[in-house]
């Protein structure tokens, strides 16, 4: 029974229906510990969000990843519906996307009638009409230069083609990496995810870094209402409380070094990391799968690198202990 995305408990209870309850959900690269969710208003819910709200968040979200100008910044319900309309912003041509990687974004340029290669090199993004890019990746953690990607921006500008870059766990990751300040001059689109690192995955909230002209597009293309009211609220509170994400980016790699030590120390073999997650590879990857699976702990396998197996980070220390016990059986 395939298992295409992380966070699929359904889908996990139906593998093993005897797995003790509730299941440790491992498969997603998400704070295990979210942001403390403000008070929302009633009148969130019961009216529609107002403009003001709009661009209040906009604001906070352009100074917190370094974006040009508040005009820079595009929120919308999630980067899946930003991915969609970028792509259909690009006559169908070649899409390039640098892979291993996240597979929605091929499958959303194919549907906008884009011929989709994904190749391991970065010389072949500069000749595509849409080229994108995971930074840091996923599910490898692997981290490219911003000096290596403005190269290729800059010849996608010559050629007319458009680099995108989703940036969905740059909040844990190296700062100085981000292309949020360049995309004005640079002519390329980056994905920020609000959900991964304040652990709100289900409020559906990300932001699109855009030059002006792009960003305008993508606002007409999402509505006067692109996100809820909630969502409104408690991204301005978070997004705005400095004390609490750098706490969180201090804790997060104190998570990540305990998993990655405590995933050597069964003799799995870690490959690449974020602070959210740890991807390893062992030949027996199936066998920890199930045996994990069997406990209640769900992690995320790939069907297309079967010896690879992805673990997000425990939550508390019962949690941790929970996952110790399964690994050393």
């Amino acid at each position: 029974m395939p298992l295409t995305h992380g966070g699929d408990l359904d889908a996990a209870r139906r593998l093993f229906p005897g797995a003790p309850e509730p299941f440790l959900d491992l498969s997603t690269g998400i704070n295990p510990h979210p942001y403390p969710i403000p008070d929302v208003w009633p009148e969130d819910f019961k009216r529609l969000p107002d403009a003001e709200s709009l661009k209040r968040l906009t604001w906070h979200a352009a100074t917190a990843y370094a974006a040009p100008s508040e005009d820079n910044v595009v929120p919308a319900p999630g980067s899946q519906i930003l991915m969609t309309l970028i792509a259909g912003m690009v006559s169908p041509g070649r899409a390039v996307i640098l892979g291993p990687t996240y597979a929605e974004h091929a499958r959303v340029a194919a549907l906008a009638g884009h011929e989709v290669t994904t190749v391991k090199e970065l010389a072949p993004l500069c000749e595509a009409d849409l080229a994108i890019v995971v930074n840091p990746n996923n599910p490898d953690g692997r981290v490219l230069g911003r000096k290596e990607l403005l190269r290729i921006a800059e010849k996608q500008l010559g050629r007319g083609g458009l680099l995108v870059v989703d940036e969905a766990f740059m909040d844990a990751g190296p700062r100085g990496e981000s292309l949020g300040l360049h995309v004005e001059e640079a002519n390329v689109i980056v994905l920020r995810s609000f959900g991964k690192f304040f652990g709100l995955a289900g409020l559906r909230l990300s932001f699109a870094l855009a030059p002006k002209v792009l960003a305008a597009q993508l606002r007409a293309g999402l509505g006067p209402w692109p996100v809820s009211g909630p969502a409104l609220t408690i991204g301005k509170a978070a997004l705005w409380d400095w004390d609490w994400i750098e706490k969180t980016r201090l804790s997060l790699g104190h998570a990540a070094r305990r998993l990655e030590l405590l995933l050597q120390d069964v003799g799995l073999e870690s490959i690449g990391h974020t602070e959210l997650f740890n991807l390893v590879r062992s030949p027996d990857a199936q066998e920890w799968f199930e045996t994990l699976g069997r406990a209640g702990i769900l992690v995320r396998r790939f069907e297309e690198q079967p010896d690879w197996l992805r673990f997000g980070l425990p939550g508390d220390e019962p949690e941790w202990q929970r996952l110790e016990a399964a690994l050393r059986g």
